[in-house]
């Protein structure tokens, strides 16, 4: 015999990707006891407690995402990494589901209701759900700024923080107003002075964690003038982008943070140096060891150069035991 669904509970399988809770089965005025008999003949299978996919086969990757959140139950959003997925501020799937609920709400997962290929749950509270919550996309999330921020506040370090902001704002997902303005309503956030010289940093320019370091404990820090980020340059007949770059001085400070430089990388800098020194503009160029372990060194190099082609200040201290003096 055909199962009869309701036209509530077939909108939901449409948008839901074949998946459906127990819960919503009753919301959608329709008996729960049609559930176990789908399940004895094998036309649906549970994928967590009370939550089934309505087919046979595999799950994908996104019925397995509804899965998590309907197991979370009304209101709950995915969150974290899953939303950070889903909006693809992160490439790769984790081995874990992230789901947000409301401050009172009770989610008691076991560690045998995971059924099949159903990954594990990872539950997180929040007392202002509501806010963070994305009005209109499906599967529920969180919106990317408040997904952003709890990246960052689950972040070992610092650098991290900024990675996340930088990426954000690199994929074009969100921008730094955003950013700021949802970190401004959350009254307790690690790092909170440095989030913010990150995001004004981030709207000047800089694309990553190097640069930031740059522009914070070298430039800044000594009293450098002011480069240009992701300056255009069209030396040698091709156009390129300079990480930084004193115009008025003809200078520009390249950075990069790998570890292992391949050898067709390293002749492609060799040869946009080549081009720039050809339109006359000094190239110098560090490493990620050079900027975060000897910042001062770094400053007293790039002053130099910028002396040497006109600049008329001097470095400044940026602390005891700096390395930085006048040239």
């Amino acid at each position: 015999m055909a199962l009869r669904l309701s036209p509530a509970s077939r909108e939901l399988l449409d948008l839901q990707s074949g998946v459906i809770a127990r819960w919503q089965i009753a919301q959608a005025g329709q008996g729960v006891r049609l559930v176990d008999p789908q399940l004895h003949n094998g036309r649906w299978q549970p994928l967590y407690r009370g939550v089934y996919a309505t087919f046979t086969g595999r799950p994908s990757r996104i019925a397995l995402l509804w899965a998590a959140v309907l197991r979370a139950g009304p209101g709950a959003a995915l969150s974290y990494d899953t939303a950070a997925e889903l909006d693809r501020l992160i490439d790769k799937p984790g081995r874990c589901i992230h789901v947000t609920v409301g401050p009172v709400r009770q989610v008691t997962l076991s560690g045998r209701e995971c059924h099949g290929s159903a990954p594990k749950i990872i539950v997180h509270r929040s007392a202002r759900l509501d806010q963070p919550r994305h009005p209109a996309r499906t599967p529920p999330r969180t919106r990317i700024e408040e997904t952003t921020l709890d990246l960052i506040q689950a972040s070992p370090s610092i650098d991290q923080a900024v990675a996340w902001l930088a990426s954000a704002c690199g994929r074009r997902l969100t921008t730094p107003e955003l950013l700021l303005s949802s970190l401004t309503a959350r009254p307790r956030l690690r790092w909170r002075a440095d989030l913010v010289g990150a995001l004004t940093d981030i709207k000047d320019g800089i694309h990553s964690v190097l640069e930031w370091h740059y522009v914070r404990d070298v430039e800044r820090s000594h009293g450098l003038p002011r480069a240009k980020r992701q300056a255009v340059s069209r030396a040698g007949g091709r156009t390129r982008y300079l990480d930084n770059h004193y115009l008025e001085f003809g200078v520009a400070v390249e950075l990069d943070g790998h570890v292992a430089h391949p050898l067709d990388s390293r002749w492609q800098d060799i040869r946009r140096d080549n081009a720039s020194a050809e339109a006359g503009i000094v190239t110098l160029r560090y490493s990620w060891t050079d900027v975060t372990a000897e910042p001062c060194r770094v400053a007293t190099e790039v002053a130099n150069v910028l002396r040497r082609q006109g600049w008329p200040g001097h470095p400044q201290s940026c602390g005891p035991g700096c390395a930085a003096a006048p040239a």
